[in-house]
């Protein structure tokens, strides 16, 4: 008889397989280095995961189909996990594994819920894989937004069940969450499937062929007693052809845009609306962004501020009345610095004197903190700003006369901007005032570690540290702004 599917609008069952041999899955498991793979096949033969994951079994009186199987099934769950955990302790390839998951244990096809841990596993394996932006949430009043009077509660199942009711009908999505190991925050894996029926058959349709890409997943993690939500930035989109992106990525951005929509609906309750501000901070560290948004204290301490932050005992507490002891260093550093002021015959310091380095390390530490360390895991890639202060009148005159083209510095060039330009250009500003010529200066730090390196330079005396604006500290806890009169501006826009 032929299985029938019948439109719904219910999301995608976890236990729904997808054959075995698809080419994602076999995608999808090779990234994976051997060891996160056996890893997670274990886990796989969990007794807790069997109604989702249960392997290709056969009794222990039964014949084997094949009697030449390269992979004969097993009898019992027990006996399988022997099989894979001496597969741990010896060495091997991994195709040898992954053929072993697709053609024996697994024939008959991977569950939905089964690829979802499968790109967890990737994910805690490469942590910058994915680009996250962090995003607030804030509480709507007469179409108004306000401040929020407590973060919403979040409740996975009751969260889910009403992100699936704002969902299209003719769209299905399977819904993952898991729990960081080591931070404080929930994720939740997306799958979305533009077809109006949940059942086998959608998945095994010989006219979806992409149904596994990777444009069809992105992230959402829920960082605890937190007023903000990481979503994962939508991938670059793979040439289509010689004119541009394919149909099929402009359509999997729209569904992902649908959900992303449906997220503060989710939050909503009668008489209490939410919606989703952009805080212009985006990154491929998830332990930045949770000190930056997270729901500690030191989302509101950044840079030299984060001492105020700090619980250390009563000890380095700068509330504290009672002055501690100065460091044998340090009275070391003011020591050698007045030994260098005193030298005969010495009118200026040598930059490479031991005393200035030590001062500079000093500067670093005050306005830095605790904060911007190489090896602190926390790092920005790239911290983007436009600087939009005020032009000096009397130079801005003198400009003028020597150059007949100052009438035109307001206007905008012409051509291609990149992503980061049109984002900068969306704040309310205008390049020509009342009170004067702002000219367009935009300045972009890139690297692994963006503030580790400019308190690198300020050590190494490049940067004079005690001159230097506060946001170049990382105190804004942004990674893309605008400088106006000295003072950073950050964007309302989800920037999605």
């Amino acid at each position: 008889m032929t299985t029938l599917s019948i439109p719904t609008t219910s999301a995608l069952s976890s236990s729904q397989l997808v054959p075995s041999s698809h080419p994602a899955v076999h995608k999808i498991l090779h990234r994976l280095s051997r060891p996160s793979l056996l890893s997670l096949v274990l886990d796989w033969l969990d007794e807790r995961n069997q109604e989702n994951t249960a392997p290709y079994l056969i009794s222990e009186d039964a014949e084997p189909d094949d009697e030449d199987d390269l992979y004969p099934p097993a009898s019992s769950l027990a006996s399988l996990r022997e099989i894979y955990t001496d597969l741990q302790a010896r060495k091997g390839s991994k195709r040898d594994v992954v053929d072993r998951v697709i053609e024996g244990d697994w024939r008959d096809g991977i569950s939905l819920y089964q690829l979802a841990m499968a790109d967890m596993q990737y994910l805690y394996d490469h942590p910058g894989s994915q680009k996250w932006t962090a995003l607030k949430i804030a509480q709507l009043s007469n179409d108004e937004e306000k401040p929020l009077s407590a973060v919403p509660r979040f409740h996975p199942a009751t969260f889910l069940r009403n992100l699936q009711r704002e969902i299209l009908p003719d769209v299905k999505a399977h819904y993952n969450l898991d729990r960081h190991a080591t931070l404080p925050l929930l994720i939740l894996r997306v799958f979305v499937l533009e077809s109006p029926y949940n059942t086998s058959l959608a998945l095994q349709s010989a006219k979806q062929k992409a149904i596994l890409d990777s444009s069809k997943t992105f992230y959402v993690a829920f960082p605890d007693s937190s007023p903000h939500i990481f979503v994962s930035l939508a991938t670059t989109p793979q040439p289509g052809g010689p004119r541009g992106p394919s149909a099929t990525t402009s359509d999997n951005r729209s569904l992902r845009k649908l959900i992303l929509d449906g997220i503060p609906k989710a939050f909503s309750k009668p008489r209490e609306r939410y919606t989703l501000q952009g805080t212009s901070l985006a990154a491929r560290n998830l332990d930045a962004l949770v000190e930056k948004r997270g729901g500690g204290r030191t989302n509101a301490a950044g840079g030299g501020w984060g001492v105020y932050a700090e619980e250390k005992n009563g000890k380095d507490n700068p509330l504290n009345t009672q002055l501690p002891t100065p460091e044998a260093s340090i009275l070391e550093d003011d020591t050698m610095e007045k030994t260098a002021d005193k030298t005969v015959g010495l009118k200026r310091k040598r930059e490479e004197d031991e005393g200035i380095v030590r001062r500079r390390k000093l500067v670093a530490k005050g306005r830095f903190g605790n904060t911007a360390k190489a090896d602190d895991g926390k790092g920005i890639e790239r911290f983007d700003i436009r600087v939009d202060d005020l032009f000096p009148e009397e130079t801005a005159a003198e400009d003028e006369d020597l150059d007949g083209n100052a009438r035109d510095r307001g206007k905008k060039a012409k051509g291609r901007r990149s992503t980061i330009s049109t984002e900068l250009d969306k704040a309310d500003d205008d390049d020509v005032r009342a009170d004067g010529w702002r000219p367009d200066v935009r300045l972009t730090f890139h690297g692994q570690h963006v503030f580790a390196g400019i308190r690198e330079l300020v050590e190494a005396g490049i940067v004079d540290g005690e001159k230097m604006p506060g946001w170049m500290t990382g105190e804004e806890g942004v990674s893309l702004g605008v400088v106006r009169d000295g003072r950073m501006r950050g964007f309302k826009g989800t920037g999605m």
